[in-house]
């Protein structure tokens, strides 16, 4: 199972940032993401073929400024998967999460609201990931032999520093 909720909802500091947003970041984030795995769990097989997948991302590893809910529940999920991790190792399931930095999705475009100039503005000068990057780790993570789990992964394109610091290039 990949368990892939993610969404993010305005780039506002707590201050100004609307409750309804926060809402649509934890409904779908953190609540989707339990309730699903809590409603595929009984028909998941036991054993070490079996594994979940949860989108993480690198706001759950650094926080950013005017990110702070979305940041908190993209850790929800990483503490989530790592609680999941040992409450199914009797089962021997095995629980991963991938942790994607800037990915060239319609995520921006979710976050502003429809706003594809300010959307595309994130990605500018930026060399991205693409989803297809993200999927090729993803694959590779779920076809390794049963007794390995690539547990917790990284990834973000070699211009990102951390959660949001990005080398913007300029050619």
């Amino acid at each position: 199972m990949i368990n892939n909720a993610g969404n993010a909802h305005g780039l506002d500091p707590i201050q100004s940032a609307s409750i309804d947003d926060w809402d649509a970041m934890i409904d779908s984030n953190v609540k989707g993401l339990f309730y699903v795995t809590k409603a595929v769990l009984p028909f998941i097989p036991k054993g070490q073929s079996a594994q979940i997948i949860n989108m993480g991302s690198t706001a759950a590893k650094q926080a950013y400024a005017n990110g702070s809910v979305y940041c908190a529940s993209k850790a929800a999920v990483d503490k989530f998967t790592e609680g999941l991790r040992l409450d199914l190792l009797s089962e021997r399931i095995r629980v991963a999460a991938i942790h994607p930095g800037l990915v060239h999705t319609e995520f921006s475009a979710v976050r502003f609201k429809g706003d594809q100039q300010k959307a595309e503005k994130v990605y500018q000068g930026a060399n991205p990931l693409y989803a297809e990057d993200v999927a090729e780790i993803i694959a590779f993570m779920a076809t390794r032999p049963p007794h390995v789990n690539v547990a917790d992964v990284v990834v973000m394109p070699s211009s990102q520093g951390n959660a949001f610091t990005l080398l913007r290039n300029e050619n």
